[in-house]
């Protein structure tokens, strides 16, 4: 019975060394014989922790990246026709909404004695276009006298030398020389006086008749009547509005580009646009400018659009949408978006080990399919369901959907 005890003792006091003096070799025995288990249970806690999720496989496509806009449409010309002289109206008006085409008649003013003018001015001018053969005869005849002085101081001067001729002969041939050159001078200028005459004479000929021609507005271009023209009766002073003319085909649809997206456009680019009645139409980018608006920041853009039967009216909304350089992008639910802590747009994709990760991406375009976005690797495992309920570095357990549901 005491030889018991001591065994008892014995084995007591060799497990208590054991536990405190050589404990790490201890627990490496133990762990070594329930490595298995305790594996086991390791990994059961770890899936018990992870939160299931359900996610899809996507893969970029490329696609015809746009710039979306917002614009309105313009006319591509309006003028507002004044008068360019004093007159009463004598036409009957062109009412508002008219179609008028180029030269049409818009306002009429009484003539007065705007047609006496015209005739005073072209008797003028037949009177000083009279006088013109008469001056030139003048000069022909002084130059002719002027020759035979010439001649006859010649013959004096030969006459002199030989003896034949006294000095006052020669003197009286000279100064006959002299007068037939004054008399010259003085003809060629009368012959520039009638001259000037003649010009003076065809520009009021050419005034009264500019005059005449302003008694009538015209059309300028095909277009539509945005006002009436004025009434019959009235008394238009220089300046005065006599109509408003537009034209809307071709139309302008103008939008204004953000300094970040200007360089993407490109002039003669393909452009659609849709109205606020529903209406689609297409055209081409015909102006972008270089300079930016002061207040916004933002570049005008002009699309150039046929509108033969008149059905774009002038200052209609529209979204633009400016063809540009294809990019690579992702088409997914509009529902995997989400909002990280610091508010950025963007998924939450399937990282390595089964581990959340969020990535920020650029919405590029809004179809009834989905939004495309830009930011994803090639291809990605965007978690589509349970996004909401998990952030950076949580495990997750994916579930995958097809791609075809």
């Amino acid at each position: 019975m005491r030889l018991l005890q001591i065994l008892t003792a014995l084995i007591v006091s060799g497990f208590l060394y054991m536990l405190v003096f050589e404990r790490e070799e201890l627990m490496a025995f133990a762990g070594a014989n329930g490595n298995d288990g305790d594996t086991a249970e390791a990994v059961a806690e770890e899936e018990s922790t992870a939160i299931a999720v359900l996610a899809q496989r996507y893969t970029a496509q490329e696609i015809g990246s746009a710039v979306i806009l917002r614009g309105q449409t313009e006319a591509d010309r309006q003028v507002e026709l004044r008068a360019e002289t004093n007159g009463q109206v004598i036409s009957e008006p062109l009412r508002k909404g008219a179609f008028v085409t180029k030269g049409t008649e818009m306002c009429r003013l009484d003539p007065g004695t705007r047609d006496a003018s015209l005739a005073e001015a072209r008797a003028g001018l037949a009177q000083a276009e009279a006088a013109h053969p008469e001056a030139e005869a003048r000069v022909s005849e002084a130059q002719a006298v002027l020759h035979e002085a010439e001649i006859n101081a010649r013959a004096a001067r030969e006459l002199n030398k030989g003896g034949y001729a006294s000095e006052t002969r020669l003197a009286s041939s000279e100064s006959s020389v002299e007068s037939a050159k004054a008399a010259v001078q003085a003809a060629q200028g009368g012959l520039a006086t009638v001259a000037a005459s003649i010009e003076s004479a065809r520009a009021g000929v050419a005034m009264a008749e500019k005059e005449i021609d302003r008694l009538t507005i015209t059309a300028p271009f095909d277009g539509v009547l945005e006002s009436d023209t004025a009434e019959i009766g009235s008394l238009m002073q220089t300046g005065s509005i006599c109509g408003t003319v537009i034209q809307l085909d071709p139309i302008k649809v103008v939008g204004f580009v953000p300094e970040t997206e200007v360089n993407r456009i490109q002039l003669g680019a393909r452009a659609g646009a849709r109205l606020t009645t529903g209406q689609e139409v297409t055209g081409k980018v015909v102006f972008l400018s270089r300079s930016a608006d002061e207040t916004t920041r933002t570049f005008r853009v002009e699309i150039e659009v046929a509108n033969p039967e008149l059905t774009i009216r002038d200052g209609q909304t529209a979204e633009v949408a400016i063809g540009a350089q294809g990019a690579l992008a992702h088409l997914l639910p509009q529902s995997a978006l989400t909002l990280n802590d610091d508010g950025a747009l963007g998924v939450r994709v399937v990282g390595a080990g089964n581990i959340t990760r969020f990535m920020p991406v650029d919405v590029l375009r809004d179809t009834i399919n989905g939004v495309w976005v830009s930011g994803l690797p090639t291809e990605s495992d965007v978690i589509v369901v349970g996004q909401e309920f998990v952030t950076d570095g949580v495990p997750i357990n994916p579930s995958y959907r097809e791609a075809s549901k």
